[in-house]
């Protein structure tokens, strides 16, 4: 099938089984080979190309409203309401984009990046369309690993309780990013083993009914035998018991499986929860065979054999210093302890897990319990070393200010993808951390100017006794600078100066210290003299040097790949002011007040006019106040 000329998903209404089959192996194909060259979520959406055919066969999209959770397994829905001549762009600068977006098609209704969202939407919108008296079915899916995260258990909750008619759609292919742990993925594994329950039910209800005389009867209080029945047949009733009626497991590869127990599901007017076992990677082998993580989402890479492109690096990937800093501190303090919220392979944390298995903890895809957890470790004065993304560490927002800041307990977050990421757009942008920490008591908040400062500050952070201390790094690979071999504290909140200068200074970290450089030695040629600083504690300020630029009324331009709105430039600005040097120029750069969508970096960068030309702009100006001064 000629997949770019679909339009919308009305065409599968009228395709037969065999068409069906077809249309499954064309989208399998076009999918390996489009991501080959944008890189994506290729495992994910290989695992459910079945499933997403026949949600849209037996339901009427938009109408009926499908949600994808974390939206990473929404590439087969694009290709199905009419996007896959936009697949070239995938996940590019203003192409198309790797996750639901409204903005795209009506058939998106819901926007997804972080995952266990969808329950608490669903249900607004059962309420919501119940309140307006319409029939649409809504039907939310969800992964094994999304439903232990704590705000899908609280919806599961709420529909249950309200009995509100759902179909519920539980995609099981036994791993989120990285392998599932915890109860819930062992109740899933004994459904899996358990057979179908619904069936068996039903065949006792026709038997019954057929006894002569008592049949229809004992057939009437059936109930509390298929009760009894369902406890033998399907360990636990985990689901049952929250107020769902549970039809599974389906063979989620299966159109007959699919049809029938989805139509099944249509007749229930309360919750339904159908359980679908997938295979993630389904039809291509590298993927497939793929059991850490590895193929859930991808650069480019070669369709033949599978091996990646990577792009050049001389420096190690930042995640992978970090965490093996940490390993080798480990070694010498038993107290070190790893966590991650289902990112052991992202964060590079497995070295650490196979040396130490007693002192790494997986908790799944639960970063509220991963913060209250390390904050409960270190009131028994062990050392958690918290690795999270910067984009999934606002979800821990309240246990971080409420846990972990205010009894100021000696937590170590790691704030991993801190900065633009790119492809994965704005729900995973690192670009708020700044803001909604710097703002806390306790806190110490770092970033480093490259891999050598950056072994040095894990080490400080792990031999800080005083309360929470935050190190923000990028994603990528670090600088290829030389690395000292004997690791050494760096003194709290010191900043570094990497260029004396007196006509300006640059107060910048991390990331666009290079920028800062560039832009410096430009400008040296045409005889401004500028200082650059490595401001490598955001938190708490290098109050001498700052007070000294003061002083001596050099203007500030300050430079942070995050937000500006409570950033640290606006800390600068605070911090100038009840200094009582409100005159002194100072001026920012960074994020501006929206949300950055996905593309490469430097595109973004450039966008959002954070580049070196707008740093040799900004620096003249501000120059030119002071001479205006003088």
């Amino acid at each position: 099938m000629d997949l770019l000329s679909i339009k919308d998903p009305s065409f599968l209404k009228n395709l037969s089984l065999k068409e069906l089959e077809m249309l499954g192996r064309d989208i399998r194909h076009f999918l390996i080979e489009k991501l080959s060259k944008t890189g994506g979520h290729i495992g994910p959406n290989l695992g459910v190309v079945e499933l997403t055919i026949a949600l849209h066969k037996c339901f009427n999209s938009p109408q009926d409203k499908i949600l994808w959770d974390v939206g990473h397994q929404s590439y087969v829905h694009k290709i199905l309401t009419g996007r896959a001549c936009q697949f070239d762009t995938l996940r590019t600068y203003k192409g198309l984009c790797g996750f639901p977006k409204m903005i795209e098609s009506e058939h998106d209704v819901w926007e997804t990046g972080h995952s266990s969202t969808s329950l608490s939407a669903a249900m607004g919108m059962a309420v919501a369309r119940n309140l307006k008296r319409e029939k649409s079915h809504i039907i939310p899916v969800i992964g094994d690993g999304a439903l232990t995260g704590g705000m899908a258990l609280e919806a599961l909750n709420h529909i249950g309780h309200e009995k509100e008619r759902m179909i519920v759609i539980l995609n099981d292919n036994e791993m989120s990013i990285a392998p599932n742990v915890g109860a819930i993925h062992n109740v899933l594994g004994r459904l899996r083993t358990a057979g179908k329950y619904n069936k068996v039910k039903d065949e006792l209800e026709i038997l019954l009914k057929k006894i002569p005389a008592v049949g229809n009867q004992l057939a009437g209080t059936a109930e509390r035998i298929k009760d009894s029945l369902k406890y033998m047949l399907v360990p636990g009733m985990f689901f049952e018991e929250l107020g769902f009626t549970y039809l599974g497991p389906v063979n989620g590869h299966s159109y007959e499986d699919l049809f029938d127990n989805i139509n099944y599901a249509k007749k229930y007017d309360g919750p339904v929860l159908l359980h679908v076992v997938t295979k993630k990677g389904k039809g291509y082998r590298p993927a497939e065979n793929d059991r850490i993580g590895t193929w859930h989402g991808t650069g480019p890479y070669k369709t033949e054999t599978g091996d990646f492109l990577k792009s050049a690096s001389d420096g190690p990937a930042w995640s992978s210093l970090v965490s093996e800093t940490v390993r080798k501190m480990a070694r010498e303090d038993e107290r070190v302890v790893a966590i991650t919220p289902a990112m052991p392979v992202g964060s590079k944390l497995e070295g650490f897990a196979k040396e130490f298995p007693d002192r790494m903890f997986d908790v799944g895809i639960a970063e509220q319990h991963a913060a209250t957890f390390a904050a409960g470790l270190a009131t028994q004065k062990m050392k958690p070393f918290l690795a999270i993304y910067s984009t999934f560490l606002q979800r821990a927002y309240d246990q971080v200010v409420h846990d972990i800041c205010r009894p100021n307990l000696n937590v170590f977050i790691g704030i991993d993808r801190a900065g633009l990421v790119g492809a994965d757009g704005e729900t995973h942008q690192g670009v708020f951390d700044i803001a909604f920490l710097r703002s806390l008591p306790n806190i110490v908040l770092m970033m480093p100017k490259d891999e050598n400062e950056g072994q040095h500050l894990v080490y400080t952070a792990l031999k800080y006794d005083d309360g929470p201390i935050a190190l923000r790094y990028p994603r990528g690979n670090g600088l290829g600078v030389p690395m000292d071999e004997k690791l050494r504290e760096i003194p709290i909140g010191t900043w570094e100066v990497l260029k004396d200068g007196k006509d300006a200074a640059i107060l910048t970290f991390g990331s666009t210290i290079s920028m800062a450089l560039e832009a410096a030695s430009e400008l040296e040629k045409h005889g401004t003299s500028v200082k650059v600083v490595n401001c490598r504690f955001l938190k708490p300020l290098d109050l001498p040097m700052l007070t000294s630029l003061l002083e001596n009324e050099i203007p500030i331009l300050t430079i942070e790949e995050a937000v500006l709105q409570g950033g640290f430039g606006s800390f600068i600005l605070e911090t100038a002011n009840e200094l009582g040097f409100g005159g002194v120029p100072i001026d920012r750069l960074g994020i501006p007040d929206k949300f950055i969508e996905h593309g490469n970096v430097s595109e973004l960068l450039e966008e959002i006019d954070l580049t070196t030309e707008a740093v040799i702009e900004k620096v003249k100006y501000l120059a030119s106040q002071k001479e205006k001064r003088a």
